[in-house]
């Protein structure tokens, strides 16, 4: 599938199971590959992630199912720090 790397930005970030992580604010390129090699992430779920408020996150390409009105990525990755959470 091809995109435009604008529509990319501002969309709203899912797990597979349901669970916001943030919105897309940037991607990471790999230059000598040319293609986005991830997704640089905001606005991050502080529920699931301990981070300073204005940090982000790279999700790799390989985590991402599917890229429409929102961006569906696996779960498994986010599991462990999201069970503590909810601890």
């Amino acid at each position: 599938m091809r995109m435009e790397l604008s529509t990319l930005f501002g969309l709203e970030v899912y797990t597979d199971t349901g669970v916001y992580v943030g919105k897309i604010n940037d991607v990471a390129l790999d230059i000598n590959e040319k293609k986005i090699s991830g997704l640089a992430v905001g606005n991050l779920n502080r529920d699931v992630f301990d981070v300073e408020e204005n940090k982000g996150i790279i999700i790799p390409h390989r985590w991402v199912v599917s890229v429409s009105d929102v961006v569906i990525i696996k779960h498994a990755p986010l599991a462990k720090r999201i069970e503590k959470k909810e601890e």
